[in-house]
């Protein structure tokens, strides 16, 4: 066997950590972080992935009994490394007993997830759990669970029910105070089950807010033949990611059992939501901008919008929106912030496709870029390059680019958003019915967007979104 990869599974340290939604994301971040921590300190923290929906990770990851390759995208060349952290992948659908199972050990002290936005079945613009989502409808009523909210509960439930201490729920999804909401949801699943449960959960189980940074582009056919011709090894399951990693996490484990993170160079803190609000905003809400924008102008990935002299000025017109919406973690210069972040987006190595993150917007939007909106426009200050973006939104989930080709929308509303965008035939009519969706925009914003949004959506049916940044929004 190839050096580096163990031949003997019993090397591997056991299972601490189950980890829901095991996506590239969290094998080019997490698992990394974690091999590293052990391998600095020791500790039992190895990962049971599980995938909530589909069974083509842990397909391709079998074959090589879990391990895969990490593989950093930097300027100057691709880097490989061989991951081991991974000791099991379930498939939640096939064998949800199989999970509960391994969740309600008790040697799993953490539960990791990331199931992106769309996952929390929860309502972006209130944050408030959805009721009526057919996957939490189904949880209230069935012992086996198709949600992560509901997996969540019922592990718990069990551990209650076994007289053992809860787990730490370690959520790493891109939502504001993401650890806090993801305890609203879970305390509102559990008390309309069981009451005592839900108060149990309340005072013995932790939800530490974190903060996660690493840009990590879909793998692709060719990444794959890449990854064999530097590694001379067949590897299906490669992640793709840039050189720059940066976890911050609250310091609020059970029991205080966790890897020992800080030695792998996360950020241990007291409080995350000034470095949260920050890369949500910075990052996250110029990412989505770029992918709307970059998308409708024909532009396939974030470096080649960037590239483009008219989006660069417009991602720095964005940042000047932004900033004053952003209180800077102690230390951190947001202009410096700014600055790097153009430099990672130029990476000619990364191949972010604007497509990839134009994906579940609905989801995305309030907390990316309706935050600043709603901060700038309380503050009286205008904001034309967010407004910009919005509006590229709207074109967007129309479903038909600049060129009269189908977009292939992908969005958990897309049938309301779709329906929306066809009531009307002008951009003043879509505009205002997407508005009105109150899943996205609250209605006291929608009102103060109203002639802001119709007035940049104008400019981009009429001449395209690249003209309309140069009029409008540079």
């Amino acid at each position: 066997m190839e050096a580096g990869l163990r031949a003997d599974l019993t090397d591997r340290p056991q299972t601490g950590i189950v980890h829901l939604g095991l996506g590239a994301f969290f094998r080019a971040f997490g698992c990394v972080f974690i091999e590293d921590a052990m391998a600095a300190s020791g500790g039992d923290w190895g990962i049971v992935g599980v995938s909530l929906r589909s069974p083509d990770t842990r397909d391709a990851l079998r074959g090589h009994d879990w391990g895969y390759t990490s593989v950093t995208l930097a300027p100057e060349g691709e880097q490989t490394r061989w991951i081991t952290v991974l000791n099991d992948v379930l498939v939640a659908p096939e064998d949800p007993e199989a999970v509960l199972s391994a969740m309600a050990k008790r040697e799993v002290r953490i539960v990791t997830l990331t199931v992106t936005e769309k996952g929390y079945c929860h309502n972006p613009a209130t944050g408030a759990l959805n009721v009526d989502h057919p996957d939490i409808q189904h949880d209230l009523i069935h012992d086996v669970p198709v949600s992560a909210i509901g997996f969540l509960v019922r592990a718990l439930q069990r551990r209650r029910a076994a007289g053992a201490a809860p787990f730490t729920v370690l959520t790493c999804d891109n939502l504001p105070e993401n650890g806090r909401l993801l305890r609203r949801l879970v305390l509102d699943f559990a008390r309309r089950l069981d009451p005592a449960l839900a108060d149990w959960i309340e005072s013995e189980c932790k939800f530490p807010c974190t903060m996660v940074d690493r840009i990590t582009p879909a793998t692709t056919e060719a990444d794959i033949a890449r990854v064999a011709e530097l590694t001379g090894r067949s590897d299906p399951a490669p992640v793709m990611h840039e050189p720059f990693a940066q976890w911050v996490i609250e310091d609020d484990f059970v029991g205080g059992a966790r890897p020992d993170f800080a030695a792998a160079g996360v950020e241990m803190v007291r409080d995350v939501t000034a470095h949260e609000h920050m890369k949500l905003r910075m990052l996250n809400g110029t990412h989505s901008a770029l992918a709307y924008t970059g998308y409708l102008a024909g532009h396939e990935t974030i470096a080649d919008t960037v590239a483009d002299p008219v989006f660069a000025a417009y991602v720095r017109r964005l940042w000047s929106e932004i900033m004053p919406a952003v209180q800077a973690p102690e230390g951190v210069s947001l202009t410096e912030y700014a600055d790097a972040l153009f430099h990672r987006y130029a990476n000619p190595g990364i191949r972010h496709r604007t497509w990839q993150i134009a994906m579940d917007g609905s989801q995305k939007l309030p907390q990316r870029i309706l935050g600043s909106l709603t901060a700038n426009l309380s503050a009286g200050r205008d904001c034309p390059a967010l407004c910009l973006a919005v509006a590229a939104w709207m074109r967007y989930v129309g479903g038909v680019d600049e060129k009269g080709q189908a977009i292939d929308v992908r969005d958990p509303l897309m049938v309301q958003l779709r329906a929306a965008s066809e009531s009307a035939d002008a951009p003043e009519g879509k505009v205002a019915a997407l508005l009105a969706m109150r899943d996205v925009f609250p209605a006291e914003l929608a009102e103060q967007l109203a002639q802001p949004v119709t007035e940049a959506a104008a400019l981009i049916w009429a001449k395209g979104t690249r003209a309309a940044i140069e009029e409008g929004a540079r």
